[in-house]
């Protein structure tokens, strides 16, 4: 049909990575992903723990940790791409991709979270309420669900399972 517009996926953006290099979302074609807004100084920074964790057991079976460091909220991620990854390398054990750093709101937002936001908006709306809101994207791209800063990692375990 001429003129018919295919609704899209995670799989049509991009990102850069926090080592520079452009990243097509493409490339997780078929694996579930766990899209999460980060920051090094936040009081939910202890979630990299829980983050890691969650990788290292669904890893095998096709799941993805996507981690966008954000300094939107509070000046909690105020390094640069290298010292964020040092930072989580160090502290963390971090072996899941940590992208640059970009916005989730306003004017300047990343069009990947301008995206995530209209497909699940939040309690309050759809703009991104703090560090470490999450993501949980299905084997064909579609936003599946949106779990709030509070959530802990550790409880996603089903949701996560459900989809892989």
């Amino acid at each position: 049909m001429l003129g018919a517009k295919t609704a899209m996926t995670i799989h049509d953006f991009s990102a850069r990575l926090g080592t520079g290099e452009e990243h097509r979302l493409a490339d997780y074609r078929g694996k579930v992903l766990l899209i999460v807004n980060v920051a090094s100084k936040c009081g939910f920074t202890p979630q990299y723990n829980g983050l890691q964790s969650l990788y290292e057991q669904f890893r095998p079976r096709g799941f993805e940790i996507l981690a966008f460091p954000c300094d939107q909220f509070g000046h909690q991620e105020p390094g640069s791409d290298a010292e964020i990854a040092t930072f989580c390398d160090a502290t963390y054990g971090i072996t899941f991709p940590l992208f640059a750093k970009i916005e989730v709101n306003g004017k300047n937002a990343h069009p990947l979270y301008v995206w995530l936001r209209q497909q699940r908006a939040g309690l309050l709306g759809n703009s991104i309420k703090w560090n470490f809101t999450k993501f949980l994207v299905d084997k064909a791209g579609v936003v599946r669900a949106r779990f709030a800063p509070i959530t802990k990692p550790e409880r996603l375990v089903r949701e996560v399972a459900g989809l892989v």
